[in-house]
């Protein structure tokens, strides 16, 4: 079961362009999802928060929510505004400046016992060549990830559980992912497979999920550089 998963997380962390939404009667998941805020409105990212490296003045959203593909995912519900979001961080040589907006989902997508904070939003001042992963570490801390490097909490939230299934199933997106991946083309597109014939999530649902295992991988990777 641990190479599974560690397979199928592979799988996912590759799995960053765009995917087709599954059927409406695909498994739900709770997890974190991560959005771009290009031209002041929010679209479903492309590519995971490791590999995305946004330009100056860029905004970089993620929003927990629960859902079984990128459409039925909630946007986050604070306006991509890089002015609102800097305004008091002033240009610096050789750093960037990136809007991070945390929104931490509804009561009604919460884990049991748990209560969202309220959404707020960080101007996260970088590195030139920092990635929209590296942005959120610097402002959003503490992370948590699970075995597989997949992203679970951003600033503490949710406490416990990771990208768990809802309405019942108990598979883990990573442990399901080799279907998605099958259906991909050796660009990196998707033919048309939503991964949802052995019971794992959507194939959209996967494009986010990837864009947390990229993400997690990175931060897990920075850190034990920085302990070396």
């Amino acid at each position: 079961m641990r190479r599974t998963r560690i397979a199928g997380a592979v799988l996912l962390a590759g799995t960053v362009t765009g995917l087709a939404a599954g059927p409406a009667q695909a498994q739900e998941y709770r997890y974190w999802s991560f959005w771009d805020g290009k031209g002041g409105s929010w679209a479903y990212a492309t590519q995971g928060p490791a590999t995305l490296r946004p330009a100056d003045g860029a905004v970089e959203g993620f929003r927990f929510t629960v859902g079984a593909d990128s459409a039925a995912a909630g946007k986050p519900r604070t306006a991509a505004d890089f002015d609102a979001i800097c305004r008091d961080t002033p240009a610096k040589d050789g750093r960037k400046r990136i809007g991070i907006v945390l929104d931490f989902g509804t009561a009604t997508d919460a884990p049991g016992g748990e209560r969202p904070p309220k959404a707020r939003t960080e101007c996260a001042q970088v590195s030139e060549g920092a990635s929209a992963g590296e942005a959120l570490a610097a402002v959003a801390q503490p992370l948590r990830y699970d075995a597989n490097a997949l992203l679970c909490a951003i600033a503490g939230y949710p406490k416990a559980g990771c990208a768990e299934a809802v309405n019942g199933s108990k598979e883990h997106p990573s442990s399901a992912a080799s279907s998605a991946g099958a259906a991909e083309d050796r660009d990196g597109t998707n033919d048309g497979g939503d991964g949802s014939g052995d019971g794992g999530p959507s194939a959209g649902l996967l494009g986010g999920i990837a864009a947390v295992v990229v993400l997690g991988a990175a931060a897990v990777w920075q850190a034990r550089r920085r302990r070396g």
